[in-house]
């Protein structure tokens, strides 16, 4: 189904002076590369144009510019305080037991000594558990193979993030 008109959060967001377009992107994405790819193509005309084009800025994104997104994400289980869409994402481990919490706590720390950064996981929708065995299935990943998983979590992430944008009434 085509809308004709611009969503009304998409369109604000086309609207906003630079400065304030990137610090919006910013809070979507740490990678300073990718929000200037999405600021610099706007306006879009609609959702679709505004995911294609966080899709084509993910998949352009050089490890370091994925390093930078990933140090923005706090761990899993440990939301950033403050921060409601930390929060809102994490739900998942919100009634997870102390053990999970703890056994979370230790994978993370893990998973970080082995690939140098967090866990990365769209954890939106997910369980404790969920997110547990996943830590523990890509821990055995080779850095490469991880590297691009992380690469479509956080494409995932920003989508999720951006949808909330555009339809921010």
């Amino acid at each position: 189904m085509t809308s004709t008109s611009t969503p009304p959060g998409l369109a604000r967001f086309n609207a906003l002076e630079q400065r304030a377009a990137f610090a919006v992107l910013h809070e979507a994405c740490a990678s300073t590369a990718w929000v200037k790819r999405l600021v610099a193509a706007r306006p879009y005309a609609d959702a679709d144009g505004l995911y294609a084009a966080s899709d084509t800025a993910m998949a352009e994104l050089t490890g370091e510019d994925l390093a930078e997104a990933m140090a923005g994400h706090p761990p899993i289980g440990r939301p950033k305080p403050g921060d409601p869409a930390s929060t809102r994402e994490q739900r998942g481990m919100a009634g997870a037991s102390e053990e999970l919490r703890a056994e979370m706590l230790d994978l993370n720390l893990a998973y970080q000594d082995r690939f140098g950064h967090v866990f990365l996981i769209c954890a939106t929708g997910r369980t404790g558990e969920q997110m547990r065995h996943a830590v523990k299935e890509r821990i055995g990943n080779s850095p490469e193979q991880e590297r691009e998983i992380v690469r479509t979590e956080l494409g995932k992430i920003n989508r999720i993030r951006l949808a909330r944008l555009v339809d921010e009434g």
